[in-house]
């Protein structure tokens, strides 16, 4: 065999080896982009699954306003931060800002492990804060919740 032949026969040696390691890589590239679109499907999965959650809670709060199992602060306040960690829009904001203003007036008012430790008389008087806000607010806040009784965001 002439040396022609040798180096034609160790170059197609060669060419074989780099594609058989082209395929391989191009395999294994072709996983990595299959585990990526499956993880993002979960992910997506669980973002929506985490969303619904968020809106079966708004909807339970809102049922709630105007009886005797929350204040209207207490709506106001967890409806607003639920709307806002489900990142509405600044129109959607505007529509249900009577749970921001009633959330921000009242948001001097110490909560949980706070709360717990004013005294009587200081907690006599936040109440009374309070109560004033809720009354000055609460046309507004019991129409809203009406309206997004049944809303999806």
């Amino acid at each position: 065999m002439s040396l022609w032949q040798w180096l034609a026969v160790a170059g197609a040696v060669v060419i074989l080896v780099l594609a058989v390691v082209a395929g391989i890589l191009q395999y294994k590239v072709h996983q990595l982009n299959r585990a990526r679109k499956a993880q993002q499907q979960e992910l997506e999965e669980a973002n929506q699954a985490q969303r619904e959650r968020i809106n079966k809670s708004i909807q339970v709060i809102a049922q709630a306003v105007g009886s005797d199992d929350i204040t209207l602060t207490e709506a106001s306040i967890r409806i607003s931060v639920l709307l806002d960690s489900l990142g509405v829009e600044d129109p959607v904001r505007e529509e249900f800002s009577a749970f921001y203003e009633l959330k921000t007036a009242t948001d001097h008012i110490p909560i949980l492990q706070a709360w717990k430790e004013l005294s009587t008389k200081q907690k006599f008087k936040y109440d009374r804060e309070r109560t004033t806000q809720e009354q000055f607010h609460e046309k507004a806040v019991v129409d809203a919740a009406k309206r997004i009784r049944g809303r999806q965001f």
